[in-house]
């Protein structure tokens, strides 16, 4: 009988391997032929510039796989500190010539002491909370996704989650300077 980690695991698993059956392949084409190396050329400061803002954006053409580390202190009567360690894969896919859905997961991993108590928690991995967002492939000036959020139950212990299925909305918006 599969235990309730062995599910979470086999959830944790089947979810990100759910977003990356979006990948697509760019096309193969035969490279040119060059007679003699060209030199190198450092990127340009626009380079730099655009992958700045393309880290910015939420619903850009980018895969990106941030990592958050949010610490609370003085939690309880006994001062504990909780750790909450979030993984969050982006992972943009073109649809069609003019839509992208992204794919945006948050997955914690979490050391929650015992309020109650001057030592001892539980660590794990807290509920999953993947959001799907369908946007323009090419935006305006008003960069905009929607689609559903969701929260799965993957959590390795009753206390590290809310053990509830829940599905909402979710909408984001922005303008970036330049754009």
């Amino acid at each position: 009988m599969a235990t309730r980690s062995d599910r979470t695991v086999l959830l944790v698993i089947l979810g990100l391997s759910a977003a990356t059956l979006f990948a697509q392949d760019a096309p193969v084409t035969p490279a040119p032929k060059v007679q003699a190396a060209a030199p190198a050329t450092a990127p340009s400061a626009s380079d730099a510039d655009a992958l700045a803002k393309a880290t910015q954006n939420p619903v850009a053409s980018l895969i990106s796989v941030p990592i958050q580390n949010n610490s609370n202190f003085a939690v309880g009567p006994y001062n504990r500190t909780q750790d909450i360690l979030n993984i969050q894969p982006i992972i943009p896919a073109r649809i069609s010539e003019n839509w992208m859905l992204i794919s945006r997961i948050i997955q914690p991993i979490v050391w929650q002491p015992y309020a109650a108590e001057a030592t001892g928690g539980e660590y794990g991995i807290g509920d999953m909370s993947p959001t799907f967002f369908l946007s323009p492939a090419k935006p305006g000036k008003i960069i905009w996704g929607v689609g559903p959020a969701m929260v799965f139950p993957t959590a390795t212990s009753t206390t590290l989650g809310q053990g509830k299925l829940s599905f909402g909305p979710s909408v984001v918006a922005l303008i970036q300077p330049g754009h």
